[in-house]
């Protein structure tokens, strides 16, 4: 009713995905993003550190219509400086070289764990590239589908959602239209249980142990 009347209505979404831990399954919004990717006019702020989350605070607070920040529990560590410009709909490439042989994407939580996954396949000489989209919706198919041509059309999206209408959904539909793409989808599969935070992303499958493992066999194929 909100989007129909076209409300200008902000929500925050602190407890989102198995990355909370010990509340356990009850308390774990998995489901979110895809709630909200179906209400016409939304916008879907995923920030993955504190300067990116006050910039979608800001940019929420001036924009028309339902916006949802998911916001993550757990502490992350600064990737952005304090003037890094951000827009809506416009991601970041956090990590890339000219080498890059496959294209990361995560978010929140999951931007990090690909992060640790680039550093470990880089002792290995597998070198790839890291985006941050920011935005989930409008998602940023301009720079997945250039950097993903870029590193061969190979693809992995890491996210802390079930698989149904999350990121990797999105990422799917922008590139559906697209030749030469093969896309890997690590997403939780089954309701979670309590537990310790890193213990929770690594067995429900999206830990960089998991993200090295996804591109090792996106390489392969």
């Amino acid at each position: 009713m909100g989007a129909i009347s076209q409300t200008n209505v902000n929500f925050v979404g602190s407890h989102c995905g198995c990355s909370i831990g010990e509340d356990g399954p009850s308390q774990m919004g998995l489901e979110d993003i895809a709630m909200f990717r179906t209400i016409p006019g939304s916008t879907i702020f995923y920030p993955s550190d504190a300067v990116s989350t006050e910039r979608a605070v800001e940019l929420a607070a001036n924009t028309k219509g339902v916006c949802f920040i998911r916001t993550s529990r757990p502490n992350t560590c600064v990737i952005y400086d304090n003037e890094e410009p951000f827009t809506i709909g416009r991601g970041k490439v956090v990590r890339q070289k000219s080498s890059d042989e496959v294209l990361l994407i995560g978010a929140g939580i999951t931007l990090y764990e690909c992060l640790a996954a680039a550093d470990q396949l880089e002792k290995n000489c597998i070198t790839v590239r890291v985006i941050d989209p920011f935005t989930v919706k409008p998602l940023d198919a301009e720079l997945i589908i250039e950097h993903g041509k870029q590193c061969g059309g190979r693809v992995v999206v890491v996210e802390d959602h079930y698989q149904q209408g999350g990121l990797g959904e999105a990422v799917l539909s922008a590139l559906a239209g697209e030749r030469n793409f093969v896309v890997k989808h690590l997403y939780v599969p089954t309701v979670p249980r309590s537990g310790p935070p890193s213990v929770l992303i690594d067995m429900f499958g999206i830990s960089a142990r998991h993200v090295v493992n996804a591109v090792n066999e996106i390489l392969k194929d």
